[in-house]
């Protein structure tokens, strides 16, 4: 009888993805805030949009690992 292969958990998957999740929001988030000076808001520094990033990341990477998690299952078959 063939077993599946033990799959990671979410917390792992997110584990791993946090940093690139993390880094993908911040590069938004400044881009974001780069077109919202159209409308006379300030832009926020890298470093702001970095420390923003932090907390926001978090939803964020769970919903990538959750996607990830998807398609591994999927691949399995």
């Amino acid at each position: 009888m063939s077993e599946k292969p033990a799959q990671p958990s979410l917390l792992k998957l997110g584990l791993y993805l946090y940093v690139f999740v993390m880094a993908a929001v911040a590069v938004n988030l400044f881009m974001l805030s780069l077109a919202w000076q159209r409308i006379g808001l300030p832009a926020l520094s890298p470093a702001m949009s970095v420390l923003i990033s932090l907390p926001l990341a978090i939803p964020v990477t769970w919903l990538a690992a959750r996607w990830v998690r998807r398609l591994l299952d999927e691949a399995d078959g």
